[in-house]
């Protein structure tokens, strides 16, 4: 659920620091008192975005470990996520 104003890290986007994207698959959308549930999507809804930045997410450790035969292996890894505004909600 999100509103306008509001920033979400989403998974790397290929677009670039300030361009616009439109989310058009919606499934749910509450305007004051009212809800609409799509099924599965709801009708003429959009989500209006700007991108703010790309950004590489805090490093995971992933260690693989086998018992009893003295093997162990660490590595790192990052995951790129993209930073985005939410403009507009139309419905």
């Amino acid at each position: 659920m999100v509103s306008e104003g509001q920033e979400l890290s989403v998974e790397k986007l290929q677009k670039k620091d300030g361009d616009s994207i439109s989310f058009d698959q919606v499934l749910l959308v509450s305007e004051d008192s009212s809800l609409k549930i799509g099924k599965p999507l709801v009708e003429k809804a959009k989500v209006k975005a700007k991108v703010v930045a790309s950004f590489r997410d805090k490093k995971i450790r992933v260690v693989k470990y086998k018992s009893k035969s003295r093997y162990t292996r660490t590595t790192g890894h990052r995951q790129t996520k993209t930073k985005i505004l939410i403009e507009k909600i139309e419905s």
